[in-house]
């Protein structure tokens, strides 16, 4: 999925995270909450993205880019080199 679902209302973004500033909890599995959409948004360099249940799926996601994760989905980042990003999450 690359966009949220309609009708949605963010209800809070992160701070900016990057190589040395990215909370550990999110580098191993963890979800947002039931009922919570989140949209990771990178703003400069690169990090890999992996939802817990499709391992061999795991995306690149570069400056420019975004990846939304449904409620409740396991999911981790990897960092590879240089990164900004930040998680906004959205309400129904």
């Amino acid at each position: 999925m690359s966009s949220l679902p309609p009708n949605l209302e963010h209800v809070r973004t992160t701070p900016e995270f990057d190589e040395t500033s990215v909370p550990a909890g999110l580098l191993r599995a963890h979800r947002v909450a039931d009922g919570v959409w989140g949209r990771l948004v990178v703003s400069a360099g690169r990090l890999v993205f992996v939802f817990e249940d499709r391992p061999e799926e795991r995306r690149i996601v570069e400056s420019g880019e975004h990846v939304v994760i449904p409620p409740a989905q396991l999911h981790h980042v990897e960092l590879d080199g240089p990164v900004r990003f930040a998680v906004e999450f959205h309400r129904g």
